[in-house]
């Protein structure tokens, strides 16, 4: 292999792959989507809790958290009078703690 030269990954990304983490990606484009997923690469959390820890209100934390489960990227469970939610998909908490390992808290780093 040359130097700089990648591994082989098993051949050229289909059409139809690239599509799919094109729009993985426009769904994590929001700094409110990626916050919420980061929080819930966190931990299990309520719309509530979620609202105060992005500074958003509930109602506009719904709708992002729609999307998301929409997309596939969270799940939601009743506790009680409560929708809990999870990201559970190891391949998104991955891509989400590699994001934020690559910029700094001052700013990206490209």
């Amino acid at each position: 292999m040359a130097s700089g030269a990648r591994p082989e990954s098993g051949g050229d990304p289909t059409p139809e792959q690239l599509r799919a983490a094109a729009a993985l990606f426009d769904i994590l484009s929001t700094p409110s989507r990626l916050h919420l997923m980061w929080l819930l690469c966190h931990g299990d959390h309520d719309v509530g809790w979620l609202a105060d820890q992005v500074g958003a209100t509930v109602a506009a934390v719904s709708q992002q958290l729609g999307k998301l489960r929409l997309a596939g990227l969270v799940t939601a469970r009743r506790v009680g009078r409560q929708q809990i939610y999870t990201a559970g998909d190891a391949h998104i908490l991955a891509l989400v703690e590699q994001a934020f390992a690559r910029v700094t808290p001052g700013g990206p780093v490209f």
